[in-house]
């Protein structure tokens, strides 16, 4: 490193000695003032050379601003034309190639002409000259912008005292303005402004104004920083006091409530067992309220998010029952029949006894009303020995009961998930989510994509709730949810659920309920013993028969619990002896019959066809009804139909006039008559394509005059060409018509197989008839009925 050229010379001498022809040295981001020492970096490769040319010469150079900082290599027309003639004072040389100069300002110049690039630039300039008039304005001005920087000095303390010094020993009032604005935090083009300007009292007016601003900015930041100073000096002298009382109280043997509680929150957040995570923000928001006086008013926010921390269930879990025929006795005690969801739990409880870490399934159950669906969540968190938490989402239109509400509302909490979880006090409980199918959407969100996350298996080990905004694990929690219809549910959520269908039940199998479940609980809430009352089966079949008919039991067990409820009553008057129930004294009980089996009533006459239906309670029965007038080939359809039920009729007229030959018809029957189609219960809407055959048969039936048989029913929808297609919902409709004493079904013949989730015994006492075509089910359903051959 060469040792540093130092110079000491007279810049009003040298100021007379400024060459036409200048080297120009351009500077980024710097404004050089004559008189002025200013330190430079000198890094570019042109700008060495050029330095070290002047080093070798008079050191006189030409400072010029760059116009833009980002230029690496500014060419003639990327330089100001006004800059300032320096010297250079001092250079020290770095091992980079880099240098440090020490300039001094001399004169302003003014550049006339570039006269060559390289090896750098090399222009022909000439000195400015101030104009400086002496008036009592321009004193006025040099004592204004002395006071305004003075103050600005004892504001920055960037600034040393010493400036104060010079500006008073500075007289010329062109030196005194440009030593004040090159120690001024001002940008690069209002300081070029000011060197530009040649007349001395207006560049004086105009620092005036830069002063002033500079001045307000400042005064309002020592404003703002005395606040500061003042509130942490309040808050460390509290902190300081506060520990000193805590040390005094330690040592006398006293502790403040405050302090107790934080420590017991502590404990309890360690006890706790948290997730990594969850205990690194629970213990931040202790430290929070640690600083927090017990009056503030986030004081109780965070106090309640910590007692929701530490009270739920991280590392607690319910110890399985892993006995399996265990778990099936007591599913066996609790719920008749129900195969395949019972299998499908022990299959669970095999599994989970073979591998500890599997996750919970996540079922579905779908049934119509009363079949036991919540029930049975009940009874499975009591056969494995686990909590049982219900939750009903019917109706739940805001997100925010599954994910919660963040803390930034006022009495925000967690959502129903995790308020479940912490009653459960178990990680691991079964958790019922009841009514999926009706769950609403708003404005305020959709609960059911909430839900996607909760059952998702791949997901819920991490479940974040907006209120504790820290993972939760949710893939030990057993999830069933309860549906009494899968179109409504959401096709993304009911794709993360196993399906289990839970079917209505036949006569038979509500009797088996009935004495093995109903009547011992409604004997035991109505206060009765059994040497109070007892039931015949025939009265049991009879209610069920003749004031029930639904796929559950839950209106039976309404009308044996206002049995129970009569005998309590006698029970209570004293009337002690043993009631036993029949058939002949269920009207004085329960009333007149309120359902009649209207199959063999109702279709005595042509034009009355006993069809099938589904619907959302199960299967049912229904009867269509055709009757024809005179008029000019109109076709009225009424019974709130649907469009595709509609059409479905359409179909079977225009089949019927297509073979009406062969059907036994007269063929041009359609020309003055009109066939009214009827379905009653008109103020219940119905559709679907499924009841195409019955359309067809009652409308044959009603135009041939044959009657349908009674003990026949039917379903399958139907195209022009007489084809028999397939429907759906075939196990809900067989144990309707079971239900209502059908002898014999007529089933699209590809709908054979559907026939294999149904109960042998029931099979046995209904006799099926598959078909393809309607010509079939014409000579299966109507009595002597034959097919003319073409």
């Amino acid at each position: 490193m060469d040792d540093p050229i130092k110079l000491q010379l007279d810049a009003e001498d040298v100021n007379n000695r400024i060459p036409e022809e200048l080297p120009l040295l351009p500077l980024r981001d710097t404004v050089v003032f004559p008189y002025i020492v200013t330190p430079l970096v000198v890094a570019r490769e042109k700008s060495v050379k050029l330095v070290n040319d002047a080093i070798s010469g008079d050191r006189i150079i030409g400072l010029v601003s760059q116009k833009s900082a980002k230029v690496e290599d500014p060419k003639s027309d990327e330089v100001m034309t006004f800059g300032t003639a320096a010297i250079i004072l001092r250079m020290l040389k770095f091992p980079d190639g880099s240098l440090r100069i020490l300039v001094q300002g001399l004169a302003r110049m003014q550049v006339d002409k570039i006269k060559s690039e390289e090896p750098y630039m090399l222009a022909k300039i000439h000195k400015v000259e101030d104009k400086i008039k002496n008036t009592t304005r321009l004193e006025a001005l040099k004592r204004n912008i002395t006071f305004q920087f003075q103050k600005i000095v004892s504001l920055v303390p960037q600034l040393p005292d010493e400036l104060q010094v010079v500006l008073v020993n500075t007289k010329d009032p062109s030196k005194l303005a440009d030593l004040i604005v090159s120690n001024l935090n001002i940008s690069i083009a209002e300081k070029q402004s000011l060197l530009e300007m040649t007349n001395v009292e207006k560049r004086l007016e105009r620092l005036t104004t830069y002063l002033s601003r500079e001045l307000e900015v400042l005064e309002m930041g020592s404003e703002i920083q005395d606040k500061v100073q003042t509130e942490m000096g309040k808050s460390q002298r509290e902190y300081y006091l506060r520990e000193q009382l805590r040390a005094i109280q330690k040592e006398l043997g006293i502790s403040d409530d405050k302090s107790a509680e934080l420590e017991e929150l502590q404990n309890k957040i360690k006890a706790a067992k948290m997730s990594e995570e969850a205990e690194k923000e629970a213990m931040r928001e202790l430290d929070r309220l640690a600083k927090m006086q017990p009056g503030a008013a986030e004081y109780t926010v965070a106090r309640t998010y910590i007692d929701w921390m530490i009270s739920l269930p991280w590392s607690v879990y319910a110890e399985d029952n892993l006995d399996i025929d265990s778990a099936a006795e007591v599913l066996d005690e609790d719920h008749y029949d129900l195969k395949k969801v019972k299998e499908r739990i022990l299959e669970y409880l095999a599994v989970r006894k073979l591998r500890t870490d599997t996750k919970g399934p996540i079922l579905c159950f779908v049934g119509p009303p009363g079949v036991g669906k919540t029930s049975l969540g009940q009874s499975i968190a009591r056969s494995m020995g686990r909590k049982f938490i219900r939750l009903s989402l019917g109706g739940i239109r805001d997100e925010a009961e599954i994910r919660g509400h963040r803390r930034t509302y006022i009495g925000a909490l967690p959502g129903r998930i995790i308020q479940g979880l912490k009653n459960a006090e178990s990680k691991n409980p079964i958790f019922m989510l009841d009514e999926v199918d009706k769950i609403g959407q708003d404005f305020r969100g959709d609960p059911s994509s909430a839900l996607l996350e909760v059952l998702d298996p791949q997901q819920n080990h991490a479940f974040s709730d907006h209120y504790l905004d820290v993972p939760f694990d949710l893939s030990k929690v057993m999830f069933i949810t309860t549906a009494n219809v899968l179109h409504t549910i959401p096709s993304a959520l009911l794709d993360r659920m196993e399906v289990l269908e839970l079917p209505g039940y036949i006569a038979e199998e509500k009797l088996q309920i009935a004495f093995k479940y109903l009547i011992p609980r409604q004997i035991k809430e109505n206060g009765l013993k059994k040497k109070h009352i007892r039931f015949t089966k025939s009265a049991v079949r009879k209610v069920i028969q003749n004031y029930t008919r639904e796929a559950g039991v839950r209106n039976l067990e309404r009308e044996l619990a206002t049995i129970c409820r009569k005998v309590a009553r006698d029970v209570a008057q004293g009337r002690d002896e043993k009631r036993a129930i029949k058939p002949e004294n269920l009207a004085d009980m329960l009333g007149p019959v309120k359902i009649h089996s209207e199959v063999a009533e109702r279709i005595k006459e042509p034009g009355v066809a006993t069809g099938l239906s589904w619907t959302p309670s199960g299967g049912d029965i229904l009867f269509i009804e055709a009757t024809k007038m005179i008029g000019s080939k109109g076709l009225s359809l009424t019974g709130q139909l649907g469009e595709v039920m509609k059409e479905s009729a359409q179909a079977a007229l225009s089949y019927i006039r297509s073979h009406a030959k062969e059907l036994g018809i007269s063929p041009n029957f359609y020309e003055n008559t009109d066939i009214h189609v009827h379905v009653p219960a008109g103020a219940i809407p119905k559709d679907g394509p499924s009841a195409g055959v019955t359309l067809a048969t009652a409308i044959v039936s009603l135009l041939t005059g044959k009657q349908i048989r009674h003990d026949v029913a039917m379903t399958g929808e139907i195209t022009l060409r007489g084809k028999v297609l397939p429907v759906g919902g075939i196990k809900e409709k067989v144990l309707a018509a079971r239900r209502a004493n059908i002898l014999k079904v007529i089933l699209p013949s590809i709908n054979k197989d559907d026939l294999e989730e149904i109960p042998e015994n029931l099979k046995e006492k209904i006799e099926f008839i598959f078909v393809d075509e309607l010509s079939q089910v014409f000579e299966n359903a109507i009595k002597q009925f034959n097919i003319k051959q073409k």
